[in-house]
This record gives C-alpha cells, sequence and structure tokens, in this order.
C-alpha cells in the first residue's frame, strides 16, 4: 500500500477509489483528494473554457455559452489579483461581492470571497469542490426557524390562557 501523506501520523494509508482513507496506526484523518467530475486539480486549472463547459452543469454551459457579464468578469479579475499579492502561503485578501449568481470557476479556487447575504458580509473560502456551483450556495440569505411555544391567537386552546 502507499505511505501516509502525514508519516509521524502513520506508516501506511488506505486507499479507495482514488480517495485517500483513515490511517491504520492511529485512526487520524488524511485530507481526501477531491476531484471535480473525474478531473484532478491541476488538470482542472489548465482547462479551457470550452472544455470547462463540458464538465458543468446545462444552466452553467448556456451561461458561459451567452457569456460572463463585465461584474462577473470584474470579480475574477479582482480576485485573481488578491492571489497574485498575497504572500506564499498566507490567504489571500477577502474580496466583497453581492454577485451570489456567480458560477465558482477554477481560476477562483483558493481565494477568500465575502458574499452579501441581504444583510450581512459572509466569507467564504473556495475550495477545489466548490467549482461549477453558485456563490450563494455557500451562505442562505434567511435565518431558519426555530418553533418555540404557540403565543396568543396562535390556536384555538390559546383563548384560555388568562391575559392578565
Amino acid at each position: 500500500p502507499p505511505t501516509c501523506l502525514f508519516p509521524l501520523l502513520s506508516s501506511v494509508c488506505l486507499r479507495d477509489g482514488g480517495r485517500w482513507r483513515w490511517c491504520r496506526a492511529q485512526e487520524a484523518h488524511v485530507p481526501e483528494v477531491y476531484p471535480f467530475r473525474g478531473v484532478d486539480l491541476d488538470a482542472l486549472l489548465d482547462l479551457s473554457s470550452e472544455q470547462l463547459m463540458d464538465l458543468v452543469h446545462a444552466g452553467a454551459r448556456r451561461r458561459f455559452s451567452r457569456g460572463l457579464k463585465r461584474k462577473h468578469m470584474a470579480l475574477i479579475k479582482r480576485l485573481r489579483k488578491a492571489k497574485r499579492e498575497a504572500a506564499f502561503g498566507d490567504k489571500p485578501e477577502v474580496i466583497k461581492t453581492h454577485l451570489r449568481n456567480m458560477i465558482i470557476v477554477p481560476d477562483m479556487i483558493g481565494s477568500v470571497g465575502s458574499v452579501y447575504n441581504g444583510e450581512t458580509f459572509n466569507s467564504v473560502e473556495i475550495k477545489p469542490d466548490m467549482a461549477g456551483h453558485y456563490l450563494g450556495e455557500f451562505w442562505i440569505t434567511y435565518k431558519p426557524v426555530e418553533h418555540g411555544r404557540p403565543g396568543i391567537g396562535a390556536t384555538h386552546s390559546s383563548r384560555l390562557i388568562p391575559l392578565k
């Protein structure tokens, strides 16, 4: 079997279908390799726009075939610039955007964006398995309902509760 990515933790790893699993010795978790639709990250970064269109879903193919708008291209340009200016080993500067409908392309991987949800900007680190998804998918725009006790007027039985 192949050796572990972290030799200090263990000397042997299980490899199953291209994904690293748990180390045998200390049960330490080893990061998995996430190919995007069968394409590794290095090959994904080298794809042309036509080859990328073949990998994404139909809505994204249609969007790419009709061309990206100026705002979307400006966001990609700002994210590339932030990655270029970041020191080696550091995270790039956070770029704020309202573009929740921006499709994540391989050039954006490794960047840090802050997506507006209608109230605040929420930071999202763009990872390889996010390619092809929309930015808005990674932060919800509403607060989930936490159902508590029924209030006055909620049910017929609440008429029996005295108001004073």
